[in-house]
């Protein structure tokens, strides 16, 4: 089974560009309120001069966006996947799917009821992000969870046959640390930054782990 990598936060087109040139599954984009927040006619730009590598897949991530928001978007940028990443119901992703036809996937910040809440989006997302729950911020913290509750999500998004991402904290120097519970996707934005760019060696670090786990498995 491949262990699916998204490189998210790409906030400038030398990001997207380096993003581009890499095996990942998914690059993701922030429209929500963050310092790594992009201007969608800014990102339409950029991904015609820098278009994603054929199999890729564009992500973009909200909170709690409103319909408008949405379509305004999709109208300028292609996504392939909407990510979910705030308090969003069961009953708003079944209006979004409705409305727009396009793949959703819901974060699930990590919790007790971490599985209760994965369980309660069974049959209307098409995938999860776990991320670490962090007060005041929806993610992009670059603060790890503890990875030893990663198997239980796994095996809950097998159960559902779908895929889970593992976000917060991930980084070179620890991704091995968690490819021992093996997940079934990482999700990875401030590890892989140097001053708040996307570092190429950084990325090339990290994916050439990933390999390796994965040759070895």
């Amino acid at each position: 089974m491949t262990l699916y990598v998204k490189l998210c936060g790409n906030r400038s087109m030398e990001d997207l560009k380096t993003v581009s040139e890499t095996t990942a599954d998914f690059v993701g984009v922030i429209f929500a309120d963050s310092k790594r927040k992009v201007n969608p006619v800014q990102l339409q730009t950029w991904l015609s001069l820098h278009p994603l590598s054929p199999g890729q897949k564009l992500v973009g991530v909200f909170v709690q966006p409103d319909l408008t928001e949405l379509e305004q978007i999709l109208e300028v940028v292609p996504l392939d996947i909407i990510q979910l990443h705030g308090k969003e119901t069961p009953s708003f992703v079944l209006n979004l799917k409705e409305i727009f036809n396009i793949p959703i996937w819901k974060a699930i910040h990590h919790q007790q009821e971490g599985l209760k809440y994965m369980r309660a989006f069974e049959s209307l997302v098409d995938g999860y992000v776990i991320d670490s729950k962090v007060k005041g911020a929806w993610g992009g913290t670059g603060i790890k969870f503890d990875w030893e509750a990663v198997p239980d999500y796994t095996e809950e998004a097998m159960r559902q046959g779908l895929p889970c991402l593992i976000a917060g904290g991930v980084r070179p120097e620890n991704i091995s640390e968690l490819l021992q519970k093996h997940p079934l996707g990482i999700d990875v934005s401030s590890g892989i930054e140097t001053n708040e760019q996307k570092d190429k060696s950084k990325i090339q670090k990290l994916l050439r782990q990933v390999m390796t786990h994965e040759i070895s498995r």
